[in-house]
């Protein structure tokens, strides 16, 4: 099922909506494949997304230990005035607490 990632600032949490309904999670670790999507035409925010079609490979609020295997390779950084990511898509993205996104690369 697809599932979408994005950041709520207004609440300083994660979110990941499927057609099922809503969690949120102070910080998400996702250990499958991923896509960015994009929908500038939405008249409201979010209008950046990161999808996967897996959702047993999001973990929410993972301690240390999960992601201890992993190191930052770069940042996922997505530009709400021109509505574009820097990267379109990967493996391994580690959502923090901070509201940064890092691209993972197995250690």
């Amino acid at each position: 099922m697809k599932c979408r990632i994005y950041r709520c600032n207004c609440r300083k949490v994660w979110s990941v909506q499927t057609r099922r309904g809503k969690i949120t999670a102070q910080s998400i670790l996702l250990t499958g494949e991923w896509t960015t999507e994009l929908r500038p035409d939405r008249n409201c925010n979010p209008k950046g997304f990161v999808t996967t079609l897996q959702s047993r490979d999001i973990i929410l609020d993972p301690d240390l230990g999960l992601v201890k295997p992993f190191e930052k390779a770069s940042k996922l950084i997505y530009d709400k005035h021109l509505v574009e990511f820097n990267i379109r898509q990967g493996k391994y993205l580690f959502f923090a607490e901070d509201g940064s996104c890092y691209i993972l690369k197995r250690c």
